[in-house]
């Protein structure tokens, strides 16, 4: 396992509390797979992360594959401008 190099300030994946993890301490590998900085590392190597870690927690923020996979609505006609009756 790699230790930390620096203190760290990170979220759970799972319960989305913040954890701090001081120099020296080999974090589990759901809160190593969250700390993406190679200078908190001892050996300035980025740990393998474990595909399960990823899989168990919540889904990624934002679009999901269901609604990438759907079509983009039409957009709606601008509406046309009002022309002043000629006298």
């Amino acid at each position: 396992m790699v230790r930390l190099s620096a203190a760290v300030h990170v979220q759970h994946p799972t319960t989305r509390e913040w954890v701090v993890l001081d120099p020296g301490e080999e974090p589990a590998p759901e809160l190593a797979s969250e700390i993406t900085n190679p200078d908190a590392w001892e050996d300035g190597v980025l740990p393998e992360s474990d595909e399960d870690a990823e899989s168990e927690g919540p889904p990624p923020f934002g679009f999901t594959s269901d609604e990438a996979s759907s079509p983009e609505p039409e957009p709606e006609p601008a509406p046309q401008r009002r022309r002043k009756a000629t006298t």
